[in-house]
């Protein structure tokens, strides 16, 4: 039997074994690709059935041109007529702690502008507007056309996308935009979008850190939730004046919803897989996010061992984002060790091949990652990295001094690389770094394959603990005087030299460039049967399918919607009443904690709503988008999904998946009664 049909025969038995483990699998739902609806092609006809929505081209040409690009990793808006963009306080953290001055912190007591003197720029930062969008599908295939190599249509696609820019930079309308091609469905379909930058960005108000981050890494990714996780900014004219924005800008209604309201986020999600074939999603459940989640756990627990003894606020951040991808990484392993979830990948693909006879594109794919697998803890365990220690750079320091010491013993080179070594070499005799040797080496052994040879000669018989531990105390890196004696002598004693330090540096680098080789050669191939394969959907749905996120900009729809979990019901929206409940739960410990001016708060407040969940498709970069209702106001702002919600990287499911937002009542509330900012209030208000 040939490996095409071998690997087709594997993926019936897989949907075989499914449902006789687990019944009949579920029918792929009609929204498995998503939501993240394109403007350029909004699903109008849906709206209509769905909503009675009868929505306009002006309608979607409001909604892009309100909505922002915050710098290169969030989401924002207009929220006024007088320039003021919204986003969340977590978006602008990397960019405020410059404003500071002498006796500030912004984390402990917030920030807010009385006037517009007080507003202070940040020149780093900048903001977005999508203006225009050209489909460009044609001219990029003509291009195209004749190229049939995998490397060099890579090389022409870029040559190709810098001809179109060009063409449009002088065209009408097209004046002054910053241009950028976007890619979708691998390739179908091709977009020109001319973005307008603003420059001119200044701090209006950013609350503290406590109440924008209210319950931590414990509460991150869950709900109900309480968190006022918020930041206002003001985009200044080329006068220095506050732009006006009077034609796109999302109006404030403080109540514009309630359980079932359609609403609609328009924001710029960061990336999904959700085109993956069956062979990809079976690497990334079985090798890609298993060697992650232990990569994280590892380099958490280390830092947080680091943490106890040596408290730093550093390395308190870099907790945190680790704890934030691991938690997003255990819930999309999650979702791929799902039975139903899976399975209805397997239909769609089992759907797809079906209109695609005689093509051989998954079973291609799937000979690659059969390849692939082979390597995937490798690419990540060896890697340089800060988290992993410095025992590692050294030793591939040490690879590249063999190397070239015996193809040139004469190189003049080799001086400098013998200092840098020596420069290194202390680590070898710091208790942590062996600590992290040892941690790679298990790391390694955990997710050994069994023909890896290197490791166990490296290992010897011994586990990793006792292996790196003995490999770093005899070695001669590990006394200065003996390794001097070493590099001053000829090349030739050093390439002799029985050291188990030594031995191991080839072993490793070369495992690693093999690793790093298997998927940066397979590259183009790879991508170029992706192309093939979304060509193939693309046959069978069009463009009613959504293409992958890019971190461009898209509309999701859906409703405001509580949903049922731990055996009982997540209420649509929280109140501040809830969040006084959470911190005196926990006895005003963090992360539960709060500032001193929150702690008496008036009845108005706690009634007031703070979160809100509802279901349309979002993930990473949508964070600091608008959701608005038909009216086009603004009824809230993205800061989170639900813990339901990750698996969302390769698969769209609304049974449970939530959006987490800031109920733009609650955003005013706390403006109003607990920091007095009756001039951001009235402008967001008109009262």
């Amino acid at each position: 039997m040939n490996s095409n049909k071998k690997q087709w025969l594997l993926t019936i038995l897989t949907s075989f074994i499914l449902t006789a483990a687990f019944g009949q699998p579920k029918e792929p739902g009609p929204f498995d690709f998503g939501k993240m609806w394109t403007f350029e092609n909004p699903p109008k006809e849906w709206f209509l059935k769905e909503y009675q929505y009868n929505l306009d081209n002006s309608w979607f040409d409001a909604g892009r041109k309100s909505a922002l690009r915050f710098a290169s990793w969030c989401s924002a808006s207009f929220v006024s007529p007088n320039g003021l963009v919204m986003t969340n306080h977590h978006c602008s953290e990397p960019v405020v702690s410059e404003l500071q001055k002498e006796g500030e912190n912004f984390d402990k007591n917030g920030f807010y502008a009385s006037t517009y003197a007080e507003e202070r720029r940040n020149p780093e930062l900048f903001v977005e507007q999508l203006i225009i969008v050209a489909d460009i599908t044609d001219k990029m295939k003509a291009k195209l056309a004749n190229v049939a190599n995998d490397s060099e249509k890579m090389a022409k696609t870029e040559e190709a996308m810098a001809s179109v820019k060009k063409e449009y930079s002088t065209m009408s309308g097209w004046e002054g935009l910053r241009t950028q091609v976007v890619t979708y469905y691998s390739g179908g379909k091709y977009s020109l979008y001319g973005y307008k930058r603003y420059d001119d960005v200044r701090l209006v108000f950013i609350p503290e850190q406590e109440v924008a981050f209210f319950g931590g890494d414990p509460d991150n990714f869950t709900y109900p939730r309480y968190n006022l996780d918020c930041t206002f900014w003001r985009v200044y004219d080329e006068n220095g004046k506050p732009m006006n924005t009077n034609d796109n800008y999302f109006k404030f209604n403080t109540d514009g919803i309630a359980e079932g309201t359609p609403v609609f986020v328009i924001g710029n999600p960061g990336s999904t897989e959700r085109y993956r074939t069956v062979a990809q999603l079976e690497y990334d459940r079985d090798y890609r996010y298993p060697v992650d989640v232990a990569f994280f756990t590892d380099r958490m627990k280390v830092l947080q061992e680091q943490q106890a003894i040596s408290p730093n606020d550093d390395t308190k951040n870099t907790i945190f984002s680790l704890a934030n991808t691991l938690k997003a990484t255990k819930g999309t392993l999650n979702g791929l060790n799902d039975p139903d979830l899976f399975a209805r990948k397997v239909k769609m693909e089992e759907k797809i091949r079906a209109n695609s006879t005689g093509k051989t594109y998954w079973d291609d794919m799937a000979k690659y990652y059969t390849v692939l697998s082979k390597y995937g803890s490798e690419l990540r365990f060896l890697a340089p990295s800060p988290f992993s220690g410095k025992v590692l750079p050294l030793l591939y320091a040490i690879n590249d001094y063999l190397k070239l010491a015996e193809a040139n013993p004469e190189s003049a080179e080799l001086e400098g690389m013998e200092k840098k070594m020596s420069e290194m070499a202390p680590a070898v005799n710091d208790p942590k770094e062996v600590k992290l040797f040892a941690m790679v080496l298990k790391e390694l052994n955990d997710f050994a394959q069994p023909d890896d040879e290197y490791l166990r000669t490296i290992l010897d018989g011994r586990t990793p603990e006792v292996a790196a531990k003995e490999i770093l105390s005899k070695t001669v890196f590990a006394d200065e005087k003996d390794l001097s004696k070493l590099l001053d002598k000829k090349t030739k004693k050093f390439l002799r030299k029985k050291d188990d330090l030594i031995t191991a540096a080839p072993l490793l680098a070369d495992q690693y460039k093999k690793a790093v080789d298997a998927f940066q050669s397979t590259g183009p191939a790879r991508k170029a049967i992706e192309q093939n394969i979304a060509g193939e959907v693309f046959k069978v749905y069009g463009s009613a399918l959504p293409p992958d996120a890019t971190f461009t900009l898209r509309i999701s729809d859906g409703r405001v919607k509580g949903y049922e979990y731990n055996g009982t019901t997540a209420p649509f929206k929280t109140t501040y009443a809830g969040m006084y409940d959470r911190y005196y739960s926990f006895d005003g410990k963090s992360p539960w904690s709060l500032p001193q001016r929150w702690l008496t708060p008036s009845m108005d407040l706690l009634k007031s709503p703070m979160n809100f969940v509802c279901t349309p498709d979002i993930i990473g970069g949508n964070s600091g988008s608008p959701i608005i209702n038909v009216k086009r106001e603004l009824v809230g702002l993205v800061f989170d999904g639900n813990i339901e919600s990750l698996p969302g990287k390769f698969i769209f499911d609304d049974e449970s998946n939530r959006t987490v937002a800031v109920h733009a009542g609650g955003i005013v509330a706390a403006l109003r009664y607990v920091y007095k900012a009756d001039r951001l209030v009235a402008e967001l208000t008109g009262n």
